[in-house]
């Protein structure tokens, strides 16, 4: 399987962000930040690489039509593929992954907003939040902070959620809690597509990519929660954080959830 898959996945993703980079130099000084074009190109390679993989996906719920940002658990670098297969959205990442060789291009080309934990920077982040949430753009957050191991959820933390509580921005903005629900191939370990602690992450790619018989991944769309009806951004986490934990408990296995 890897022999093949491996390049197949190469060719689809870079073959798809050339693609991209080559509409970018019409749609950016057209649409400047609006994209009404790449991001379908972006939802056509990732549901091609995810059938590459061989991970099915199935889809609960229906991905918000109206404006605002989405909140989901964060277990893999194949988030990337199943968050961005059924909608367009933009992810919201640490800075560091800017550099990162092959996935910084990627993020940087599909619109990723860079983000540095430094409270200098905390104005300029919000002012940038706020033109893509203002132009209609999806932004899509991990607000555990890091990824997990896929069978327990990390705090949500508050801070992340403050930009939507500025003014103008807190009356016409919901916030939809997405969960992912990965279940490994039979006989594996229940944290098998989980990428975390010291596990590199082209291990990871080529024990995956390797697996003959995969498991299966659930993306469950919630309920989006005006924020307008929130009291602050606590109770916002607090709420998106117990929709995406009711999901992953309801479907992961009971031997395998850990709290």
């Amino acid at each position: 399987m890897l022999a093949w898959r491996l390049p197949v996945l190469a060719l689809v993703v870079f073959g798809g962000l050339a693609v991209h980079l080559t509409l970018r130099l019409f749609e950016r000084p057209l649409f400047g930040l609006r994209r009404p074009v790449t991001p379908h190109v972006t939802q056509a390679v990732c549901k091609t690489a995810l059938a590459v993989i061989g991970l099915p996906l199935a889809v609960t719920g229906r991905p918000m039509a109206g404006r605002g940002a989405v909140v989901a658990n964060h277990v893999s670098w194949l988030d990337i593929f199943v968050l961005n297969a059924p909608q367009r959205v933009y992810f919201v990442s640490k800075s560091e992954v800017a550099g990162w060789p092959g996935i910084g291009w990627l993020a940087r080309a599909t619109g990723t907003v860079f983000i540095r934990r430094d409270a200098r920077d905390a104005r300029l982040q919000k002012e940038v939040f706020e033109a893509r949430l203002r132009v209609g753009h999806h932004l899509c957050f991990f607000p555990e902070g890091t990824n997990s191991d896929g069978v327990r959820l990390l705090p949500f933390k508050p801070t992340l959620f403050a930009a939507f509580f500025a003014d103008g921005l807190s009356e016409i903005l919901s916030i939809q809690p997405v969960s992912l629900v990965y279940l490994a191939p039979p006989g594996r370990d229940e944290r098998f597509y989980s990428w975390f602690g010291a596990l590199g992450f082209g291990a990871h790619l080529l024990r995956v990519l390797a697996q003959v018989r995969q498991g299966r991944v659930e993306l469950v769309f919630h309920t989006p929660v005006p924020i307008a009806e929130t009291a602050s951004r606590k109770d916002l986490a607090r709420r998106c954080e117990a929709e995406v934990r009711a999901a992953l408990v309801a479907r992961l296995p009971a031997r395998v959830w850990r709290d």
